[in-house]
């Protein structure tokens, strides 16, 4: 940049900031300095475009010159602004800084996606720029832009998985659709993996009215489409089917039944002065160190509480196929399997944004929304290497080659 030109750049600076005494003026001299430069660009490729410069006396022999300018309102994301984009007699000019037919510049369409992410309703986004910006934007815009997420979406479900991962979560949630001018439930279901760099990732977003093996062996099926191989642990809240259908396609997978749902729903039968001293009992059984231990204590609990709580005991004598596997591990996987609560925290924020809705339109929408708020929730993920070093050696002695080393060797 020249001296002069620098010059010039700090007297426009200095004559605005001239103009500002409140963050009202800030934004009016920030849309001002972004008008100015837009417009000089606009100038600048049309003499780019003519070959000469304003007022050069080549503009004066007949050939191709300026010919004024058109108003033109374009949409940023600070707001509206006026533009006077320049014309020649030719009518051969094309820009490119704000192309013909544009009405929406760089970052406005971010914008609108960002809050969209955040769970605001058409509507709600509408008054916001309304309020904020004073822009007038349709409903319809609005779709349009997120719409562009779709295509992202569709990308993002069929992707390619990792080979192997060591432990998935899968859980559902509850949201409304409207299908045929009828209002329906629509289960959610969220696939949480970790893989072998410790670092959490959803695997896909199904959608079905019920849950059920057939329904199941699909996900399942569709994650070994896209390249899953293996799966050494499934940790499940009980739901219906999934146990059978993953056993199915990943036969030497181990599927554990989440130990905090088993005592939640536990719990959940017995009256509140007694709640304490069941969930005491409860936890005898699942900090057994081994699982004969695990055993007598349940039997002892069953004892102690069958003649008043009858189905609690029978409850997990009848789960513990999937209660089992818990105890052939050491406690840095215990940990990490004893509780579905990562993919619980996951959809608790996928609830946040979805439960001011009264119905989703379509189950496009749904995914749309969900899929941006899953973006923006893994940006926030981390990991702690040392206690995932502690829990691969664990997974190493237990699952032998079934467990690609060189994949966690590769992204220490």
């Amino acid at each position: 940049m020249s001296e002069k030109q620098q010059t010039t750049i700090d007297d426009l600076v200095a004559s605005l900031a001239g103009e500002v005494d409140s963050p009202d003026d800030l934004s009016a001299a920030v849309a001002k300095l972004k008008k100015l430069a837009l417009e000089r660009m606009l100038q600048a490729e049309m003499t780019e475009h003519l070959g000469y410069e304003k007022h050069a006396k080549e503009g004066f022999d007949g050939g191709n010159s300026r010919n004024g300018s058109s108003p033109k309102t374009v949409l940023m994301d600070t707001g509206a602004i006026e533009l006077d984009v320049p014309r020649d007699r030719a009518g051969s000019f094309d820009p490119q800084v704000v192309k013909k037919g544009q009405r929406r510049l760089q970052g406005f369409d971010d914008k609108l996606i960002s809050l969209y992410a955040r769970g605001l309703s058409v509507r709600e986004i509408q008054a916001h720029l309304q309020e904020i910006y004073g822009i007038e934007v349709s409903p319809a815009l609005i779709s349009k832009v997120t719409d562009q997420v779709l295509d992202a979406v569709r990308e993002w479900q069929k992707r390619t998985l990792d080979r192997v991962y060591p432990i998935v979560y899968l859980d559902g949630f509850v949201v409304k659709v409207r299908k045929e001018g009828v209002v329906r439930n629509r289960t959610i279901y969220v696939a949480l993996g970790v893989n072998m760099r410790g670092r959490k990732e959803v695997l896909g977003l199904w959608v079905a009215d019920t849950e059920g093996a057939k329904f199941w062996l699909h996900v399942i099926n569709d994650l070994k489409n896209r390249g899953v191989e293996d799966i050494l642990i499934a940790s499940v809240d009980g739901l219906k089917g999934f146990p059978e259908a993953i056993e199915a396609t990943f036969p030497r997978a181990i599927v554990q039944t989440c130990i905090v749902h088993m005592v939640r729903h536990s719990t959940n039968l017995v009256s509140w002065k007694n709640k304490r001293e069941m969930a005491s009992d409860l936890k005898a059984i699942y900090r057994a160190g081994t699982e004969d231990e695990a055993v007598q204590a349940l039997a002892t609990f069953r004892e102690k509480w069958d003649a008043q709580y009858p189905t609690i005991g029978r409850s997990w004598e009848t789960n513990w196929q999937r209660v089992r596997p818990f105890f052939e591990f050491g406690p840095e996987i215990r940990r990490a399997i004893y509780t579905t609560n990562a993919i619980e925290a996951l959809n608790r924020q996928l609830r946040k944004i979805t439960k001011t809705r009264g119905a989703f339109p379509s189950d496009d929408a749904v995914f749309k929304l969900l899929w941006l708020a899953i973006d923006r929730a893994s940006q926030k993920w981390t990991y702690t290497k040392q206690a995932w070093d502690q829990t691969i050696q664990q997974l190493s002695i237990h699952f032998g080659d079934r467990l690609p080393l060189e994949d966690y060797a590769n992204h220490r």
